[in-house]
């Protein structure tokens, strides 16, 4: 009876451990993302750039409102370089005195000017300021951050001439402060205007406020003839180049360019000055498309890319570095699989996942991580992450077979071990080949180094040629994937032979 009972005891023991106890996880590891070591490429980043986060550490940021050229862009000097150039090619440094700083309003560097000289720019063929022709539409826009606005300083400048009925003009474009305004002056660029001898001055309605930045934009439509003066969109002044000086009742005076000349930015300026831009429209067909904000209201995401673990693994916890201002966010998304070449934009769905908080359901061979970023509703602030700890425990690999003994017979070696005294395995690998500890054996009807044995102790390997010497070793794989293997067993070796 007490014989009877202890059988039983051991098949239910057997149960038990087989059945019912969980899936074994290793202990808890950590992969770090950002932070000291630098963030890995990212698979997207869509209105997202680095920048200082914590520690001074790159960070993943919200991307600024920087103008990007276009199709009608004619110049944009965006003072993201070590030396100032345009990003349209159309126009060529010839004068630097521009120094690069981290004070600015879009992107991460502007440019700083001290009193004189400034830059000096030349057009090539083709540019608005780089032909002697009628340029249609334009505007002149850009960030500036005076550090005075003191009467006679300059921000922009262009001198030039142009011939009419025989008679040689001097044409002048010129913004300079006067009584703490922006004042344009256009002289003899208006083809047919004469009128207080061909100049035309436009100025700001508001005074300018020193150590502020402040968005500027000049512009002339060439279909109605409105010359108007904007600051961060609000319109400052306008008047119409027309025969009648109204926007209807008569014909238009042309903008008209003469003898090539340099333009010269900020020759007597002290300040800093970002994203100057000159485009080939006017102000009223660009400003629906422009935000005066400085980060993206709609946010930006990044992803990363798809992260291999090494072996079957179970995200536990995201624990990121952030820095989130008022108003401000940043949402954090996993998924995971076995497969990512098979992964689509939105497949593995993405779960969200809270900063610090557990995380469930997700394991799998691969981890990927995405982040969405959220500025103020005024758009002046933005968060940050600057290091992502992916938290993730792996499941081990289960322990090799004990006991492994080879028998030769005629052409066929029969291996047999022991199972594995690890709950996790699943099965079992059987390697071979003809020399220790090289196991590239190709010969076996039952197939090529190794050999899947399935969840058994045996295995008989055939076709393989008498008087050759094999060696051999057994290795178990995880239940769980037959991917994740363990180390391999002793080694034992065998010699088939015809007797």
């Amino acid at each position: 009876m007490v014989k009877t009972y202890h059988s039983f005891l051991r098949i239910v023991t057997f149960l038990v451990l087989t059945f019912i106890v969980p899936e074994v996880y290793g202990e808890e590891k950590v992969m770090t993302l950002g932070g000291k070591d630098g963030w890995p490429v990212l698979s997207r980043r869509d209105g997202v750039v680095m920048g200082k986060g914590r520690f001074g550490y790159d960070a993943v940021k919200l991307d600024t409102n920087s103008r990007k050229t276009s199709f009608m862009s004619d110049l944009l000097l965006d003072f993201e370089g070590e030396v100032p150039e345009d990003a349209c090619g159309n126009y060529s440094v010839i004068l630097n005195e521009v120094t690069p700083t981290s004070r600015c309003k879009m992107g991460k560097k502007g440019g700083l000017i001290r009193e004189n000289n400034g830059l000096r720019l030349r057009g090539n063929p083709g540019s608005i300021f780089g032909s002697e022709n009628a340029t249609g539409s334009f505007e002149i826009e850009f960030w500036l951050y005076p550090f005075i606005a003191e009467n006679g300083e300059i921000v922009f400048s262009w001198r030039s001439s142009r011939t009419v009925s025989g008679y040689s003009l001097y044409q002048i474009i010129r913004a300079s402060f006067y009584g703490n305004r922006l004042q344009w002056v256009f002289t003899n660029v208006f083809d047919g205007f004469v009128d207080n001898s061909g100049e035309v001055s436009i100025s700001s309605y508001r005074t300018i406020i020193p150590n502020t930045w402040a968005h500027h934009a000049i512009s002339y439509n060439q279909d109605t003839g409105l010359l108007e003066y904007r600051i961060n969109g609000e319109l400052e002044a306008l008047k119409y180049m027309t025969t009648t000086g109204k926007e209807t009742g008569g014909s238009v005076y042309m903008f008209q360019t003469g003898v090539t000349a340099d333009i010269d930015i900020c020759p007597q300026f002290s300040g800093v000055i970002d994203d100057f831009h000159i485009s080939r429209q006017a102000v009223s067909e660009t400003l629906p498309d422009f935000n005066f904000d400085t980060y993206r209201k709609e946010g930006g995401r990044f992803e990363t890319q798809p992260i291999l673990i090494s072996q079957c693994a179970k995200l536990t916890r995201l624990d990121a570095i952030i820095d989130t201002p008022e108003q401000t966010d940043v949402v954090f998304f996993v998924r995971s699989g076995d497969n990512f070449f098979s992964w689509t934009e939105n497949y593995p769905e993405w779960i969200p996942v809270t900063n610090h908080e557990e995380i469930l359901n997700t394991e799998g061979l691969y981890f990927q991580i995405a982040a969405d970023l959220y500025s103020d509703g005024g758009g002046k602030n933005t968060p940050s992450v600057t290091q992502i700890d992916l938290h993730y425990v792996e499941t081990p690999a289960p322990l090799p077979p004990f006991n492994i003994k080879a028998v030769p017979s005629n052409g066929s070696v029969t291996l047999t071990w022991s199972y594995s005294i690890d709950n996790n395995a699943g099965g079992y690998y059987v390697y071979y080949g003809e020399r220790p500890g090289e196991y590239l054996g190709r010969e076996a009807v039952e197939g090529a180094s190794p050999v899947d044995a399935g969840n058994i102790t045996g295995i008989t390997l055939t076709g393989l040629k008498n008087g050759k010497i094999y060696y051999f070793a057994v290795a178990a794989y995880s239940k769980r994937d037959s991917r994740i293997m363990g180390d391999l067993s002793k080694e034992v070796y065998a010699r088939p032979l015809n007797r």
